[in-house]
């Protein structure tokens, strides 16, 4: 990836369906997506975001050939370029401080802490995803604040960490061990910062593949089309407990399905918009 810098694609709502722009975006292996509305028109754009790698000129081609693809008119979508100083500080726009769960808090550095007793967790992402604010990242930090209520596992795998946000709250909230992995190498950069910010000790690891070992808890929070492609590899690492988010509600059957199919048993199932998250279990 060229240092500091990615391409960012922007898609009307209304030229394309978030369903089908979240699969878009999955097949392109973007690096995030979001959703982005207009305080006066309320108009509503799909965002994601890619990588450039030694040749942007091609990189761009290829982006706008997919999308061309899948139906959209040219008019209809915009690719920018983004530069260091941009892309690492556009996700402070919105990012405030806030509660999550019953004992969770997860703020910027640059927010105050909690004033209530609830567990600090402190995030600057960077360049990498995850701040806790989009739906799918708050279930999944709700389902593991109800698991380590239970019983907090001895061994926890993040499988797409991103900034190292779940890990670090698994351990905050009694996890004895956490290790985040993800395939990005500034991710991997922001997990151990993040967990030196924090105070807690969490391997990382860079790869695109799940680790060749079993936890007592698996937490994987990426989108459905990887989720099915790594089922196999990810059920494997399974002990006891997985949590799978980056779902839209119309996609969890299917991602159950191919858990299903490797021995895992849905428990529960949260839906927070048009996001849900689900818990499967080893029985």
């Amino acid at each position: 990836m060229q240092a500091g810098k990615c391409l960012e694609l922007r898609i009307p709502a209304t030229a394309m369906e978030e369903d089908d722009f979240m699969q878009l975006a999955g097949a392109l292996q973007s690096l995030g997506v979001a959703s982005e509305t207009d305080a006066d028109s309320k108009a509503c754009e799909h965002l994601a975001w890619f990588a450039i790698d030694e040749d942007e000129a091609k990189r761009r081609a290829g982006l706008t050939a997919a999308v061309l693809l899948a139906g959209l008119q040219p008019a209809d979508f915009t690719l920018t370029t983004l530069e260091q100083h941009g892309w690492e500080t556009a996700w402070q726009k919105d990012w405030h401080a806030m509660p999550v769960g019953k004992r969770l808090w997860v703020r910027p550095s640059f927010c105050e802490g909690p004033n209530d007793g609830r567990i600090d967790i402190v995030l600057d992402p960077g360049m990498a995803f995850g701040t806790g604010t989009h739906p799918t990242t708050r279930l999944c930090l709700e389902a593991l604040e109800r698991i380590c209520d239970k019983r907090p596992p001895v061994t926890l795998l993040d499988m797409g960490a991103g900034s190292g946000l779940l890990a670090i709250a698994a351990i905050k909230l009694g996890a004895g061990s956490a290790l985040a992995v993800d395939m990005e190498q500034d991710s991997v950069d922001a997990c151990q910062a993040n967990a030196g910010i924090n105070g807690v000790a969490l391997d990382v690891l860079l790869a695109d593949t799940p680790p060749k070992q079993q936890f007592e808890l698996v937490v994987a929070n990426i989108l459905a089309a990887p989720l099915v492609w790594m089922a196999t590899e990810l059920s494997a690492c399974v002990a006891d407990h997985l949590v799978l988010s980056g779902l839209l509600t119309t996609q969890v059957d299917d991602v159950c399905a191919a858990y299903a199919a490797e021995g895992l048993v849905e428990v529960r199932r949260d839906t927070l918009e048009e996001w849900a998250s689900v818990e499967l279990v080893r029985k």
